[in-house]
């Protein structure tokens, strides 16, 4: 890999902090996906025919997706722009996104159905004994053991990703971290199921695979939501997709300050990690000299290192839509 790659998103150097991050989520994400991997096989292992771990062991499938998706799409935007690809190759965090909300519908769908079946039919998993060092146990033990391995080590990550998706502004990284704090619970649902099949309730298997599966269905409704928004050129928002993100603001008013503006319009929109930003500016005089334009573009670039493809146009009329403040 060379140095460029590393320390870039296209044509765009990012910051010292940003590299680190860059860096460290990347190094994070590798050793996820082994331990992730490694869940697969324990709990493929010992999942007998308890249908809260099967779901378990479905979740922790998917829980590979955003990882890897967040891998290929951090190399793609990487890459400088072309005349074919002339905004570059940001969109891929974008189309990740997108990639990894649909795979989590589409399983958390069919793990509603295929829980809710088994609740509706009644069935009764049976949970038997094994053959452990020489001794007897009850097979839920080592379930129980293998959902404590796989529950504890996806909150460790998830903390661990959460402030480099801030950093990096990756709403992939925030995605996966999301679902790596949120796995406890279904760690926590699977052990409940397990043990309420010990005690004597058959529906406490199922009960708690629904509720497993309507987690996973849960988030890939969100993450569809967040991740179409950006697709459809949507108002830049925060990592979180919780609000407008306030560089907007920012922007508004630091041209609005300048004195031959008279009126602002900004528009902004995500291109992955990047914003493409455009600002339209009505001059007092009518009149706007290339210099006072070029130190404009100059002070915005400034402002942030997201703020990418800076274009400052002057306009008689700026768009109704787009006058300044932008409020929700």
């Amino acid at each position: 890999m060379t140095r460029h790659r590393i320390t870039s998103f296209g044509d765009t150097t990012l910051p010292e902090e940003q590299q680190r991050s860059l860096r460290r989520a990347i190094r994070v994400q590798i050793v996820g996906l082994i331990y992730l991997l490694s869940c697969v096989v324990v709990v493929a292992l010992v999942m007998g025919s308890s249908q809260a771990m099967k779901v378990a062991w479905i979740e922790d499938l998917l829980s590979l997706i955003p990882p890897i998706a967040f891998l290929v799409a951090a190399r793609f935007a990487r890459r400088e722009h072309s005349r074919e690809h002339p905004y570059g190759f940001h969109r891929a965090v974008g189309s990740g996104h997108l990639a990894a909300a649909v795979a989590l519908f589409a399983m958390g769908v069919f793990l509603v159905i295929d829980s809710a079946s088994g609740l509706v039919r009644a069935e009764h998993p049976p949970i038997g004994t094994l053959q452990l060092f020489g001794h007897t146990v009850w097979a839920g033990w080592p379930m129980i053991a293998a959902m404590v391995y796989t529950g504890i080590g996806p909150v460790v990550l998830g903390r661990m990703k959460m402030p480099l998706a801030e950093t990096l502004h990756d709403k992939v990284l925030y995605a996966d971290a999301d679902m790596n704090k949120a796995d406890w619970m279904t760690a926590l649902g699977a052990v409940l199921g397990i043990l309420g099949i010990g005690i004597g309730w058959w529906w406490a298997d199922g009960v708690a695979a629904l509720a497993i599966s309507a987690s996973v269905l849960h988030d890939g409704i969100t993450q569809i939501r967040n991740a179409t928004r950006g697709l459809m050129d949507g108002r830049a928002r925060r990592f979180d997709d919780s609000a407008p993100h306030p560089v907007i603001a920012r922007v508004e008013q630091l041209v609005g300050r300048a004195d031959w503006v008279e009126d602002v319009g900004v528009r902004i929109r995500d291109q992955g990690h990047l914003f493409h930003t455009e600002v339209f500016v009505v001059p007092r005089e009518r009149v706007a000299r290339l210099e006072q334009l070029e130190r404009m573009r100059e002070e915005i670039v400034a402002l942030d290192w997201k703020l990418h493809d800076v274009v400052v146009a002057p306009v008689a009329v700026v768009p109704e839509n787009l006058r300044a403040p932008q409020r929700e």
